[in-house]
Parts: structure tokens; C-alpha cells; sequence
């Protein structure tokens, strides 16, 4: 099975986000339905019990975070995302590490669209300095562990374990 762990998240602006840069971004969006931060991707493991075990020692967040601010990784773009640096994702992270994951250079972020090509470098950096300070949702309180199911179209995430407290 494909697993890892995530946040749901809720973001208000996808809708105006895909259309401000549908002009801007040849790629592949993320269903608004999967939007997630991911925690921890764990690739192919056989049974997840050990991983429930090990999850044991992780509290889920107090309170929902804001998500604020776009931007991309790899040069070119390779992945578009929204963002957050807010203290208590570092925090949850550390306690991630602390049960024995690997988060490899954490940083918090949910991927919105993985970029062919940019069409308008102007025009994206310009649309990028709009959405800078915005408040573009939130990241919902729940840590939960997810089968990931691929097909030729796209990713289906499956629950199969949630943080209880």
C-alpha cells in the first residue's frame, strides 16, 4: 500500500486561484477533494499497523491554521502550492521526528497543481505578489494516515486512521 500521513485542508480561494492562473499555468490541478498537507510521505509499506503504532505518540493540532501565500518548487516550477509558516506546524513537526519519522527538510505546503510549463513568467510572478498576505483557507486540525490508490487520471485518497487526540 502507498500511505502517508496528512492534514485536510480547506481553501476558500481554489476556485479564483485556478482561474487567476489558468491563463498563466499549463499543468495538472489537484481535485479540490484532495487537497491535503502532507506530514510524512511513507512510499509502499505492506501492513500499516506499525505505522498506527508509531502514530500513537503524535497529538493532533489544537486549533485549524491559516494558509497563506503561493509559490513553487524546482527551477523551472515543477509544483505550484499555497503555503503556511505558522509556528505550530514546526512544532507538530518536531513532534513527527520525535516518534521516529523522517520529514527530511519539512516544509509545510499543499501542492495545488504539478506545472508543465509557464506560459507568462511575468504574469505569474505578478499573480504570485497578489496572493502574497492573503488568507487562502485553512488547515484543518485532524492528522490522519492515507492510502494513496493512483490510476491514469488521477489519486484517490483513502482514510484509514485518524489521531484521536
Amino acid at each position: 500500500m502507498r500511505l502517508f500521513i496528512a492534514s485536510p485542508v480547506m481553501l476558500h480561494e481554489y476556485a479564483s486561484i485556478k482561474k487567476d492562473f489558468s491563463k498563466i499555468i499549463e499543468g495538472k490541478w489537484v481535485e479540490e477533494e484532495n487537497l491535503h498537507l502532507t506530514w510524512v510521505f511513507l512510499g509502499e509499506i505492506k501492513e500499516e499497523n506499525s505505522i498506527i503504532n508509531q502514530m500513537q505518540d503524535i497529538t493532533s493540532l489544537k486549533n485549524k491554521i491559516d494558509i497563506f501565500g503561493l509559490g513553487h518548487f524546482g527551477h523551472p516550477p515543477k509544483i505550484f502550492f499555497a503555503e503556511s509558516q505558522e509556528k505550530p506546524l514546526f512544532a507538530k513537526a518536531k513532534e513527527f521526528t520525535d516518534a521516529g519519522f523522517n520529514l527530511h527538510s519539512f516544509k509545510p505546503h499543499i501542492t495545488l497543481c504539478h506545472i508543465k510549463a509557464i506560459h507568462d513568467e511575468r504574469a505569474y510572478k505578478k499573480t504570485l505578489k497578489y496572493y502574497q498576505d492573503k488568507i487562502l483557507g485553512s488547515i484543518l486540525p485532524c492528522i490522519s494516515l492515507y492510502q494513496s490508490i493512483l490510476n491514469k487520471k488521477c489519486a484517490h485518497y483513502r482514510r484509514i486512521f485518524d489521531i484521536k487526540k
